[in-house]
């Protein structure tokens, strides 16, 4: 008999943002908990409408900051988290982040994007001194989070070809670029492919039971799949103002898929 080598206990952070308990990604989110669990992980779990998250970023995350002073949002939360100041919302979710060796995003997909909820907690959470700025490693090429994986867990309501090649909505990595390299990469997780749930507005049983046994076999791959290999900012595919050179790419190459390493 063949023993298999159990993987190390890892530490997943997976960020919640549905308004119904009751929906299919409350479903996944409570899926992928049991499953990674029962692999031997550590999970947490932020449900951003359960814990009614702020959305928005004003003053009133950086309240040692001086009151009469004009808001400057990079140079203020900079500051306040540098010096351990931030609102206590906010601090308890980077910490989660720093604990963490891989964050889940488990959303639907409502316009495009993720729902303001959580758009909210990224714009709160990864803040200058934390997830980018002059204080930490640049972006693009291993920054302030480096070491940790990052899965996007998304249900969409359209048919799955129409997030393909020639797909009216376009390709689901091109909606998914802003998560995927704007925020992953940037500030220095590498991000896996996407998993995503078509047709989720009306997913019969089988369908749903058949999108479980799919996510349970990508969370076991958490840690083993190849990220997506996005091209770093100091690995000399980048001129001083950020452009890619010309001429790496292959031949054919274009759009985002520029900022991709050929493959093989």
């Amino acid at each position: 008999m063949t023993e298999t080598t159990p993987q190390p206990r890892k530490r997943i952070l997976v960020v919640s943002a549905h308004p119904e308990p009751r929906s299919l990604n409350a479903a996944l989110t409570a899926f992928a908990v049991e499953h990674l669990r029962a692999a031997g992980h550590e999970v947490r779990v932020s449900d951003l409408y359960a814990m009614k998250w702020k959305a928005t970023v004003d003053a009133d995350d950086f309240p040692e900051d001086a009151v009469d002073r004009r808001l400057n949002v990079m140079d203020v939360s900079e500051r306040a988290t540098l010096a351990g100041r931030l609102a206590p919302d906010v601090a308890a979710e980077q910490e989660k982040v720093r604990w963490s060796d891989a964050v889940i995003l488990q959303f639907p997909l409502w316009w495009f994007g993720p729902p303001a909820i959580l758009k909210g907690w990224i714009d709160r959470v990864f803040t200058a001194g934390f997830g980018y700025g002059p204080k930490v490693p640049p972006p693009y090429s291993g920054g302030a989070l480096t070491g940790r994986r990052a899965l996007v867990s998304v249900t969409a309501g359209a048919r799955e070809t129409s997030f393909a090649e020639r797909g009216i909505h376009g390709r689901l990595a091109d909606v998914l670029h802003p998560l995927q390299h704007g925020l992953f990469w940037f500030t220095g997780m590498a991000p896996l492919e996407p998993f995503a749930v078509y047709g989720s507005n009306d997913l019969p049983e089988e369908r749903f039971a058949a999108a479980r046994r799919e996510y349970g076999r990508r969370l076991d791959g958490l840690f083993t799949d190849e990220p997506v290999p996005y091209r770093t900012l100091v690995g000399g595919d980048y001129d001083h103002d950020m452009r890619l050179l010309p001429g790496v790419e292959e031949p054919g190459t274009s759009g985002l898929d520029l900022h991709l390493r050929p493959r093989g």
